[in-house]
C-alpha cells in the first residue's frame, strides 16, 4: 500500500478515546471492593471469598469467564472458579511492594468476559513487625569543642525502619552519662534524635564520650537497633602553663665560663596541640640581665652569655615567663646567687707618707694607710703584719685604716718594710704568713670602735653644682678655729675619687663635683657616700656620711615601644595578662608609682607591688571578649612616678584576640530548591551550597558533606567537600523517584557543623513509549456475531502530564486490525507500518506496539 493511501486510510479511522474516557468514567464511579492480608502469608492463603461481592453463584464463575487481572505482569492473585475463593499466589513482602508508602494497596479486577463486566478491587498490604531499625554507620563521629556551652544540641544520625506504622521507628534512647540527654524532634520524616549538652566539658578531664544510642519501634516487644557515639572533645586553649616551681634558687660560681647551664626551668600545660606547645622568655627583665643570661625558648635552658663578677653584682633575679601556642602564660623566678671566689689581691691606698724621718725620733707618725679587699667572707678578711724586728708597730684606725709609728729610735740600716696579706684557705701562704706578728686583735678593736663612734651625717640634693656649701666641720668636730689647718686636716673617701673637699681655713666641707645619685647608688636608696675627716698631728678620724637626695630628673620608660598581647576570646573576666614593666632611675616618691590604660570597655591596668620594690602592671580583663565583633584592640598604658607634676612613660599595647571555635558554619541558603530533568548526564552540576563560619584560621574553614543520606540519595549525588558542588553520580529516572530530600552538613575545622536542606525536583521528560497490555484476546469470531469481545486490553504510560496523554485508534473496514497508540500531543503519521510511523513521529520502531488477531502480537 503506498504511503499517500495509508495516510488516507488512516484519517477515516474510527476513533476510540471516548470508550476509553467513559470506561474510566465507570471505573471511577463505582466504589472498589476492598480485601485485607497480613504480609508475608504463605503461598494459597485465603484472602476472601468473592461470590456475594460478585452477587454471582458459583457456577456462574467458569460460565462467564471469571478471572482477576492485577497491574503489572506478575499474578500476585488466584481466583479459584470452583470455589469463588481469592487466595494468594506467593508470598507478599510489602516492604518490596510500596516501600515507605502507606497505606499499602495492590489493584486488581475482576474481569467477566460473558458478557463483559468489570469489578473494581483493592487488597491492602498490611505490615508486620519482619524488621528491626538500622543505623546506616555503626559508629556516629561528634567532635565537640570543650567550649561549647550546655544546653547546645547536636544532630545524630536517625536509624532506618523499613516498617510503617506503629511497627516502624517509635523513639531512641541514649546509655546514661553525666554529660548529656537525648531530645527527639518530630519531622515529616520522622523522630530526629539529638543530643543536648548538660554540663560543659573538658578535654583535660574527659578527651573523649563513648555513648551507645538505642533506636526503637512500636512492635510488641520493640525491636532495636544501636550504634556507637564517638564524642571527641576538641581543646580549646583554656589552661595556661604551669611551672615545676614558682621559684627556683641557684649558686653559680663567679669564674664560670661563658656558655655554662644555670638552670632548667619547666613548664606544662594540659591543653594539646599548638595550645600546648610552650616557648620561654625573660619578662621584665632588665638590659644587665638580657646581657648575662640567655633562655631557650624551646628547652627553658637558661645559660650564661657574660661573664659573673661577684665583686659587681652578688645576685641576679630572672622572671621567665612560659607563654603556649594561644597566648596564655604563666612564670616563675630563678634567684641566681653568685658565689665569691678569691680572686682580688688586698689593696693599700696610701694617705700619707713621710719618707725622711730623723734617727733619733721616738713614735713619730710614719705613714697612714688604709687596707681593702673586694673579696667578700673569708676570702676578704685581711692580716697586715710588720716584721718583729722592726722599730715600729702599726696602730689600727677606723674603717681598715693604720697608722705605723716608730716605737723606738731609728736605725735606718735595719729598716725593710711593711707587708700585707690576705687571708685565705691556701696552707703554704698560711705558713708563710704564721711567723708575722697577728694583728686581728686591733681588727676586732677597730671594729669595736666604729660601732660605738657615731658619724657625723649631712645631706645634700643630687645634681648640685660643684662648690656648693655642705656644712662647718669645726663646730661638729669640737675644734677651734685655726686647728684644721694647724693638724692637717683633709677629707679621705671610701674610694680614691675625691668628691668633697675641706676648706682648712673656714672649716666649711664643700662640694668637688655635681653628684648624681643614679650614677653613685643606682637604685638603692638611701645613697650614701662615706667619709673620714683626718687630722695627721695627732692622728685622729672622724666617720661622716653625706646623704644625697633625689631629685625627679628621669622620666619612667619602657624597654620597647610597643608590646603585643595575645588573648583567647574565651578567656573569662577577670583573668590577669602581665604587662612590661617601666625603669625608673629614680628612687621613692619621685620612682615609678603607678599604672594606668586608655579608657575601654574591656579592660582595666592593675599596679602590682612586687617584693623588691619594682612595681608591676597587669592587665585585668573586665568583661568577655568576642573576636568576631572586636578582633583587636590598641591601648596605650602610661607609668607614672610620684614627682609633682609627676613625669611619664608610655607604650603601645596591642591585643590581639585568638579566636576559638564558638560559631558554627551557617548556610547562606536553606533550604535550596532546585529541578533537574532527567535525563541529565552523568557528573552533570545539580548545584552548589555555601556556608560561612565568622570563625578565622582553622575554625573558620568549612567542608560539606551529605548528612543521614540514604543509600539512594548516596548513589545518586555525590557533593565536593571543599567546594559544596552537588553532581549526578546515578541516572535519574522521574518514573521511579520525583523528587529528593537531600541534608547537607558543613563541618568548620573545630568540629562544628550546621545543616541545610536541598529539595531536587525532577522533570519529567517524554522518555518512555505507550504500554499495551493484553488481557483477553480471541483469535476466531463467528462471521454472524455482532459486538463479539475479541480483545480486551490495558494501554498505560509512565510520563506524566502531557507526556502521558494518548490516543488509541483502529482503521476502518479493515479485515486485519491494526491498533495504533500514540501520544497525543505528536502527529501520528500513517500507522499503517511500524517503520513508516516511527518516521513520522521521530520515535524508534520499539516505542509502537501493534497488535493484529491474525498475527503474532507484538
Amino acid at each position: 500500500m503506498e504511503a499517500g493511501e495509508g495516510k488516507e486510510r488512516f484519517l477515516k479511522q474510527r476513533q476510540v478515546l471516548i470508550f476509553f474516557v467513559l470506561l474510566g468514567i465507570a471505573q471511577a464511579a463505582s466504589e472498589p471492593r476492598r480485601y485485607s492480608v497480613a504480609e508475608e502469608m504463605e503461598s494459597g492463603s485465603f484472602v476472601a471469598n468473592l461470590l456475594k461481592d460478585l452477587g454471582l453463584e458459583v457456577n456462574e464463575l467458569a460460565a462467564r469467564g471469571a478471572r482477576v487481572i492485577s497491574k503489572g505482569k506478575k499474578t500476585r492473585l488466584h481466583f479459584d472458579r470452583q470455589t469463588g475463593d481469592l487466595l494468594l499466589n506467593e508470598k507478599l513482602d510489602r516492604e518490596e511492594l510500596c516501600g515507605l508508602a502507606e497505606p499499602c494497596v495492590l489493584p486488581f479486577q475482576v474481569l467477566l468476559e460473558n458478557p463483559l463486566q468489570f469489578f473494581q478491587a483493592e487488597l491492602r498490604i498490611r505490615d508486620i513487625n519482619d524488621h528491626s531499625p538500622v543505623f546506616l554507620d555503626k559508629e556516629i563521629i561528634l567532635k565537640i569543642s570543650e567550649s561549647i556551652t550546655p544546653g547546645t544540641t547536636f544532630l545524630i544520625e536517625r536509624a532506618q525502619d523499613l516498617d510503617v506504622g506503629s511497627n516502624s521507628l517509635q523513639s531512641y534512647t541514649v546509655s546514661p552519662n553525666s554529660h548529656f540527654h537525648l531530645k527527639l524532634q518530630d519531622s515529616p520524616d520522622g523522630v530526629l534524635p539529638q543530643l543536648v549538652l548538660d554540663k560543659a566539658l573538658d578535654r583535660e578531664q574527659q578527651a573523649e564520650i563513648r555513648l551507645t544510642l538505642t533506636a526503637l519501634d512500636g512492635g510488641t516487644p520493640p525491636r532495636t537497633g544501636t550504634a556507637l557515639v564517638h564524642i571527641e572533645v576538641l581543646d580549646i586553649n583554656d589552661n595556661a602553663p604551669e611551672f615545676a616551681k614558682q621559684f627556683y634558687e641557684v649558686q653559680v660560681l663567679e669564674n664560670s665560663p661563658i656558655g655554662f647551664l644555670v638552670a632548667i626551668v619547666s613548664a606544662s600545660d594540659l591543653d594539646i596541640g599548638t595550645y600546648g606547645e610552650i616557648s620561654y622568655v625573660f619578662s621584665q627583665a632588665s638590659e644587665e640581665i638580657r646581657k648575662t643570661f640567655q633562655i631557650n625558648a624551646k628547652s627553658g635552658e637558661l645559660f650564661l652569655t657574660q661573664k659573673l663578677d661577684f665583686e659587681s653584682t652578688q645576685t641576679y633575679t630572672l622572671n621567665i615567663q612560659a607563654t603556649d601556642g594561644g597566648g596564655l602564660s604563666g612564670s616563675c623566678v630563678v634567684f641566681v646567687q653568685v658565689m665569691d671566689l678569691n680572686d682580688n689581691p688586698p689593696e693599700l691606698t696610701m694617705s700619707t707618707f713621710i719618707d725622711h724621718i730623723p734617727e733619733n725620733l721616738q713614735e713619730t707618725i710614719i705613714a697612714v694607710f688604709r687596707v681593702s679587699d673586694p673579696d667578700s667572707g673569708d676570702n676578704g678578711r685581711m692580716v697586715c703584719s710588720i716584721q718583729d724586728d722592726l722599730p715600729f708597730f702599726l696602730k689600727p684606725s677606723v674603717e681598715n685604716f693604720y697608722t705605723l709609728v716608730t716605737n723606738t729610735a731609728l736605725d735606718r740600716e735595719m729598716l725593710e718594710g711593711i707587708g700585707c696579706k690576705h687571708r685565705v684557705s691556701n696552707m703554704e701562704t698560711l705558713e708563710r704568713i704564721q711567723p708575722n706578728r697577728q694583728v686581728m686583735v686591733f681588727i676586732l678593736m677597730v671594729f669595736l670602735s666604729q660601732a660605738l663612734a657615731e658619724p657625723i651625717r649631712y645631706s645634700v640634693m643630687e645634681e648640685t653644682e660643684s662648690g656648693f656649701f655642705v656644712a662647718h666641720l669645726t663646730k661638729d668636730l669640737g675644734l677651734g678655729i685655726g686647728e684644721l689647718a694647724a693638724r692637717s686636716a683633709r677629707v679621705v673617701s671610701d674610694d680614691d675619687k675625691q668628691r668633697l673637699q675641706l676648706d682648712r681655713q673656714t672649716g666649711d666641707l664643700l662640694l668637688r663635683e655635681k653628684l648624681d645619685r643614679e650614677e653613685l647608688c643606682g637604685p638603692i636608696e638611701p645613697c650614701v657616700l662615706h667619709f673620714q675627716v683626718f687630722l695627721e698631728t695627732p692622728v685622729q678620724f672622724f666617720e661622716g656620711e653625706l646623704s644625697i637626695q633625689d631629685v625627679n630628673d628621669h622620666s619612667p620608660v619602657f624597654p620597647t615601644g610597643e608590646m603585643l598581647l595575645k588573648i583567647p576570646e574565651n578567656s573569662q573576666p577577670g583573668t590577669l595578662f602581665p604587662l612590661k614593666l617601666a625603669q625608673d632611675l629614680d628612687v621613692g616618691s619621685n620612682g615609678l608609682q603607678k599604672y594606668t590604660i586608655s579608657p575601654n570597655s574591656h579592660f582595666h591596668v592593675l599596679t602590682r607591688n612586687h617584693s623588691e620594690g619594682k612595681k608591676y602592671p597587669d592587665l585585668v580583663q573586665d568583661k568577655p571578649l568576642d573576636r568576631e565583633e572586636e578582633p583587636e584592640f590598641s591601648l596605650t598604658l602610661t607609668a607614672l612616678d610620684g614627682g609633682s607634676p609627676p613625669k611619664s612613660g608610655t607604650i603601645t599595647v596591642r591585643i590581639l584576640i585568638m579566636d576559638v571555635n564558638d560559631n558554627a558554619p551557617e548556610f547562606v541558603h536553606t533550604p535550596y530548591e532546585v529541578q533537574v530533568l532527567e535525563n541529565n548526564p552523568l557528573d552533570s552540576p545539580v548545584l552548589s551550597v555555601s556556608a560561612r563560619d565568622v570563625d578565622a584560621g582553622h575554625f573558620g574553614s568549612v567542608s560539606y558533606g551529605l548528612f543521614q543520606a540514604s543509600d539512594e540519595i548516596k548513589q545518586t549525588f555525590s557533593i565536593n567537600e571543599v567546594t559544596g558542588e552537588i553532581r549526578l553520580t546515578k541516572k535519574l529516572d522521574f518514573e521511579q523517584i520525583k523528587s529528593y530530600h537531600v541534608e547537607i552538613e558543613a563541618i568548620d575545622g573545630g568540629g562544628l557543623s550546621g545543616k541545610g536542606t536541598v529539595f531536587i525536583d525532577v522533570v519529567d521528560v517524554n522518555d518512555n513509549a505507550p504500554e499495551l497490555i493484553i488481557s483477553s484476546l480471541t483469535s476466531s469470531v463467528p462471521e454472524n456475531a455482532p459486538e463479539t469481545v475479541v480483545s480486551i486490553f490495558r494501554i498505560r504510560d509512565r510520563d506524566s502530564g502531557d507526556n502521558g496523554k494518548m490516543i488509541c485508534s483502529i482503521p476502518d473496514n479493515l479485515r486485519s486490525v491494526d491498533i495504533c497508540c500514540y501520544r497525543k500531543q505528536r502527529d501520528p503519521g500513517n500507522c499503517t507500518t511500524e517503520e513508516q510511523h516511527a518516521e513520522n513521529i521521530g520515535e524508534k520502531p520499539h516505542d509502537i506496539i501493534f497488535v493484529n488477531p491474525h498475527q503474532k502480537t507484538s
